[in-house]
Parts: structure tokens; sequence; C-alpha cells
């Protein structure tokens, strides 16, 4: 989820520079999320792996995944980053056709495909220090990490300290380089922690591998049918309008950032899931499931409650044309009616995944959103001829059906059996 804090900062320091730039960085940062979600599976197949070899009291094998988790994600990411980065000028238009927008869009997004192998990497790093309980140091990394790009966007987009005013591009740069300096930390730290697990030390074996593939592709290509599908419902909006663009893409990532507690929940569950799965307890792998869902609805409930009694205040930072900032209220709205659900859905994907159910996860997740989701807005919104409301409700709509789909899997029990 460090992705959306990312892009949420390159929208709130662009949004000065207008609806257009505003829209840009929108459609680019969901075109750079499903360029790096082949690589974000990396992610569920590190940890899960992880947890379960400390649950089985191997913990001097617990790092070997990650080594497999970096090499993967360098031998995927610089083929991904040398193509898309060649391929931006041909397929961003079709994203989004306003010649303002492309030619802002175009060079944020090829800055941004440029730290691919890096938000891979970390990826990677994300689920081992979350499969070993040491996400404190995930935290910490993540707010140097952030840190880096407010200062990085303020120098590129402005031009400050003798700099050139790079614009939009200039938030992709900051990004990607921050990104980097995340990177550089993670290797740092599992240099001095995690040698003695087998960091850097033991080469993965075959067998270590293939699990790694048969838990991560399904990760994987939800995770980039879900970008598809994200950067899809961006296209349907843009053949609405581009102030509809512009409110949504900022509405997207209110939403996903207010969601962070949910996803930090749900990566907990993931662990305690796996762990107990390991030490042969289903039972226990169960309750966890349930314990962390009712923390997480809570919770997130109380954190919609700004969004449906104050939204224009939470666009205010964002969005400063007033028409489009009226285009997003009522939607954002409807976001905080549904946040209970969506942190089940979370919950219930997230401890699915630590049992290693990556491909009925994949199903639910691929057919509800390009089944169900994508249809039902183009009906509403471009055929129909409705606003950005109606198409949010069904994309609401998609979401709750995929979270009653996966309560149903979670609730039959079939996961318990599953090997890692």
């Amino acid at each position: 989820m460090s992705q959306n804090i990312l892009n949420l900062v390159d929208m709130a320091m662009v949004g000065v520079l207008g609806p257009t730039a505003l829209a840009a960085v929108g459609v680019g940062s969901f075109a750079s999320y499903m360029a790096v979600a082949v690589i974000m599976g990396l992610s569920s197949g590190v940890q899960a792996m992880t947890a379960r070899r400390i649950g089985e009291g191997r913990a001097d094998e617990s790092a070997v995944p990650l080594n497999g988790g970096l090499f993967l994600a360098a031998v995927i990411g610089v083929p991904i980053a040398i193509v898309m980065y060649y391929l931006t000028p041909q397929f961003f238009p079709v994203l989004n056709a306003d010649p303002a927008v492309i030619a802002d869009g175009v060079p944020y997004f090829q800055a941004r495909v440029l730290g691919i192998v890096a938000v891979g990497m970390n990826f990677s790093f994300r689920g081992y220090w979350t499969g070993v309980s040491l996400t404190r140091l995930y935290l910490r990394t993540l707010l140097i990490m952030h840190a880096c790009n407010v200062v990085l966007n303020y120098v590129l987009i402005y031009g400050k300290f003798g700099f050139p005013e790079y614009g939009a591009a200039g938030a992709g740069m900051g990004t990607a380089i921050s990104t980097y300096i995340g990177t550089a930390i993670y290797l740092f730290l599992a240099w001095r922690i995690a040698r003695p697990n087998g960091f850097f030390h033991r080469v993965p074996r075959r067998d270590t591998m293939v699990t790694m593939l048969r838990l991560s592709v399904p990760s994987a290509i939800q995770q980039f049918l879900f970008a598809a599908g994200m950067t899809a419902f961006f296209w349907i909006i843009g053949q609405v309008g581009t102030a509809e663009t512009a409110a949504a893409n900022v509405m997207i990532n209110l939403l996903l950032v207010a969601l962070l507690p949910g996803m930090g929940l749900g990566l907990a569950a993931m662990t305690l899931v796996s762990e107990a799965l390991g030490r042969g307890e289903p039972d226990d792998a169960r309750q966890w499931g349930y314990d962390v869902l009712k923390v997480a609805c809570v919770g997130l409930a109380v954190l919609g409650l700004p969004a449906i009694f104050a939204p224009d205040l939470l666009l205010s930072g964002f969005i400063h044309d007033p028409e489009v900032r009226n285009i997003a209220i009522m939607p954002l709205r409807l976001v905080g009616f549904v946040m209970a659900m969506e942190a089940a859905g979370i919950i219930f994907l997230n401890a699915l995944l630590g049992a290693g159910a990556a491909r009925a996860v994949m199903t639910t997740s691929v057919a509800t959103q390009w089944l169900i989701g994508l249809p039902a807005a183009w009906f509403v919104g471009p055929y129909l001829g409705f606003g950005l409301l109606a198409m949010w409700l069904m994309f609401s709509g998609y979401r709750i059906i995929q979270t009653v789909i996966l309560a149903m899997l979670w609730a039959r029990g079939d996961w318990a059996s599953i090997k890692v």
C-alpha cells in the first residue's frame, strides 16, 4: 500500500498545477500500478513461505524465499521496465485521448516505470519482514522513503534549488528515486539481521522456487488484472470527462490510503494463519481470520466517518477546482459507507493467501471485477450517460459481491489442507 501513499503525495503536489496535470498523474499512477503488478505478487509468496517456515520451527531457512523473490524481481522487472518505457508514447493515448493529459502523462509514467525493479524488491522485503513479525523495520523504511519522496517532488516538480521545473514528470522522478532509496535501506537491514536465516547465503532449491511460483503467479495475475481493471475503469470514466477522471483519481487514492490499517491487519492475518497452519492447527488459523476481521471492520468503519460527514474538507487538499470537487463529494460519501465491507474483503483475501489459496483468490477477484464491475460501470456511464456517482455505485457493488464470495470460501475451510 506504500505505492498508494506515493501516488497521493504526487497528486497533492501536482494538484496545484490544475485538473489536467491531476488527471495525467491519476492515469499514470494506475498504469504504473498495472506495470508493477506482475511482480507485486511476489510479496504474498515470500510472506506465506516465510511464516510457514517459522511455524514449522525452521527459522534458519526463513530468508531463503526472500532470496528467490529478489531474484525474480530482477529477472522479471528489468525487461518490463525497458519495454514499458519505450512503448509509453504508443499506449498512453489509448488510456486517455486528451492531448494535454497525454503531454503530462507520458513523461510521468516513463519516470515511474524506471522504478519497477525497486518496487518488486520492496514488496519481496515486505513479505519477509511481515512473515518474521519485524514490521517495525518496514514501517521505519517507509517513513524515510516517503519523506524523501516529498522533498524530491518539491524540488523536481517546482524547480527548486537550481533544478529544472519538470512539472508532473518531476513527481514521477521523485517517486522512482525514493523507491530505490527504500530498496537500499532494506538491503542494508537484511544484511545485518537476516544473514543467519539464509539471506544471500543460501540459494533457493528447485522445490522452493516452484512453490513460490505456485503461490506468486496466481497472486501476480490477480494483481495485474486488478490493476488493468482499475486502468480500464479510469478509461471508462475518461469517456465521460476529464473533470470526472481527476475527481475519481483523488477518490480512489483516498480510499486506498484509508484502507491502510485494514491492509496492515490483512498482512497480520496472512502471517498468523500461515504460522498456525505450519504448527498443524487449522482451527487456530480459522479463528485468527475471524478475530482480525472484527478489529478491521470496526476500525475502518470509524475511518470512513470523515468521508461521510466532511467530504469537502478531505477533497480540498487535492482538488482546487470547485467544479471537480463538487463532482467527487457524493461518491466519496459512498466510499465512507462501504468501508467496513472493504475491510472484510481485505481480511478474507489475505487470510486465504496466507493459507496458500492464491488460485481461489485470483479467480474471485478477476471474475467479479471484469464480469460484473467494469461492464456495469460502462453501461451506466458512457452508454446511459449517468455521471460519476452511478459508476461508483457499480464499483462498490462489485466489491461487495467479491467480499461475500471470499467470506464463503473462508467459511468452507478447504484451504486448511493446502501445502506450502
